[in-house]
């Protein structure tokens, strides 16, 4: 007697039929419903809103103080020193700390020696601590002679006499952010895989070539971001130049009109409203500034990418 043909006809729908090569249907996801979010932001929305209009109605505000200067030519004029003196700072304190921290990775060991001292300084102090002194420099020192030492003098100025207390906060921010930098730097530089530097210096590269056009270049997405915190940062601290005593700033402008006024509340809203301005502009630099630099680190495709790799499968599948 012959063995029954067992093989599936097609068309059957028993286990090794032909249907069993037709794709699964979709399977329709249902999104998790999470009615804690819907509270929790409904909950905040009331806050707010309850912080606002206590806000608006609150006569101690002084909101037609806060409308009559918020463009008052002084405050746009202090704003203006505001940002002169974060830029100055900060590019003073990025050259000077990066040079730190190359020091302190450096083989020399006094020059280690001589940023760990840098370092300790200027970290150790209160930055207004360190302004003051600067405001007291023409008291330190009521002359500067330049020439050889006990010899005959070439040069020599009055700094009681010198104006310069932009100089003078632009120099003490720019070294107190100096040793912070030094070492956001360094962080950056450590980020960078020691075969790395193996390859250049098989290359026949120096130690400071090296570090210039290997090591930085790679160190800049660690070093972006906290970077951009620095410079908000700094943006400020500038508010403690008064102690140079240094008054256009944007503090200094509020401080001076509410010392006349006796409003000090809607004077410091609008220092406050020119503070938030700038920040908000410096963090949306920082932001294209981080994406530049982080280029080819994420395996994230973007969305124009994403529709170029689908629309190069549809014309494979159409051939």
């Amino acid at each position: 007697m012959a063995d029954d043909d067992t093989r599936p006809a097609p068309g059957d729908p028993r286990p090794g039929g032909a249907d069993q090569a037709r794709e699964p249907e979709p399977i329709k996801a249902v999104p998790l419903r999470r009615p804690g979010r819907w509270i929790a932001a409904a909950v905040i929305l009331v806050l707010v809103a309850l912080f606002v209009y206590g806000a608006a109605t609150n006569p101690a505000y002084r909101w037609d103080t806060y409308g009559k200067y918020l463009f008052d030519t002084r405050i746009t004029a202090g704003a203006l020193v505001t940002l002169e003196l974060t830029v100055c700072a900060m590019a003073i304190a990025v050259a000077l700390g990066t040079t730190l921290a190359v020091m302190r990775l450096s083989p020399n060991p006094v020059l280690r020696s001589t940023a760990w001292v840098y370092l300790w300084i200027f970290r150790g102090t209160p930055v207004f601590v360190q302004l003051v002194f600067w405001g007291l420099v023409p008291s330190l020192y009521r002359q500067i002679h330049l020439g050889v030492p006990f010899g005959p003098q070439f040069f020599e100025f009055d700094v009681q006499h010198l104006q310069a207390a932009f100089a003078f906060a632009v120099l003490g921010l720019g070294l107190n952010e100096a040793a912070y930098m030094a070492e956001i730097v360094r962080a950056g530089i450590n980020s960078v895989g020691e075969g790395q530097r193996e390859a250049s210096l098989a290359l026949g590269m120096s130690w400071g070539q090296t570090m210039r056009r290997t090591v930085l270049p790679q160190a800049m997405r660690v070093i972006i971001p906290p970077t951009g915190n620095e410079l908000i940062g700094m943006l400020k601290t500038t508010s403690l130049v008064t102690g140079i005593p240094l008054s256009t700033d944007l503090f200094g402008r509020a401080r001076d009109i509410y010392g006349v006024n006796f409003q000090p509340i809607p004077l410091l809203l609008v220092a406050a409203t020119w503070y938030l301005a700038i920040t908000s502009v410096l963090m949306v630099g920082q932001y294209y500034l981080e994406r530049y630099y982080s280029r080819g680190v994420s395996r994230r495709l973007t969305g124009k990418q994403l529709q170029e790799l689908a629309d190069a499968q549809q014309v494979e599948k159409a051939k």
